[in-house]
């Protein structure tokens, strides 16, 4: 399966997401932001994490309006996977494609520590379905990533369960109405070799391949 992987200026993270692509299966493809399209025979995308233009404005407000996201919007139209990373969470956001907001941290401080997920969402075949996991293990590096939003309104994928950010409802992941487009703070990249301590975050990725971890 054809990944395109999303690189903004100011994406750090695109060389472990694409790592991670290809260790659960797929073949991974770089999307340049100034692209009016994403590549040929792309199956899905991921948009990786980041400071995308330097977060100016707001994180993710000025990717969300790069060229390539036009068709990043169709792909998702037509039912095709979306996974949103950290910064990526916040340009689905900024897009428009995820309900909700990101907003600075409680603690008003850059946050980087190993958190416990519990999967709100068993219906999607991004954490497994019914037989996968409850809880997930992935870390989290962010300054602004307490998602703000109405959690009646919003497709809750995953919780936290000691939230260190200030999350509504304890948020840390959501997807659209469809479930095809998952957008999350933690990096599920950094949690998919056994030497990094979980691999928790093969969970994800398989999902975004539509196949089992």
């Amino acid at each position: 399966m054809t990944v395109a992987v999303v690189r903004f200026p100011g994406s750090l993270d695109h060389e472990s997401a694409a790592r991670a692509v290809r260790q659960a299966g797929g073949e991974p493809v770089e999307a340049w932001h100034a692209d009016a399209s994403l590549p040929p025979d792309t199956e899905a995308v991921v948009i990786p994490g980041g400071f995308s233009y330097g977060d100016h404005l707001r994180p993710g407000a000025i990717a969300s309006r790069s060229a390539v996201m036009a068709d990043v919007a169709r792909h998702a139209e037509r039912g095709g996977r979306v996974l949103g990373i950290c910064n990526g969470f916040q340009v689905l956001c900024e897009a428009g494609l995820l309900p909700g907001a990101l907003r600075t941290n409680a603690a008003l401080s850059f946050v980087c520590r190993q958190v416990e997920l519990e999967i709100s969402d068993r219906s999607t075949q991004w954490t497994g379905g019914e037989r996968g996991p409850e809880r997930l293990s992935i870390p989290v590096k962010n300054h602004d990533g307490a998602w703000f939003g109405d959690p009646d309104r919003a497709r809750v994928m995953l919780r936290y369960v000691d939230d260190p950010l200030g999350s509504t409802d304890r948020v840390a992941g959501v997807a659209n109405d469809g479930g095809n487009v998952l957008g999350l703070m933690p990096h599920p990249e950094e949690a998919c070799d056994p030497l990094l301590g979980s691999t928790d975050g093969r969970h994800l990725f398989a999902g975004l391949l539509g196949r089992a971890a």
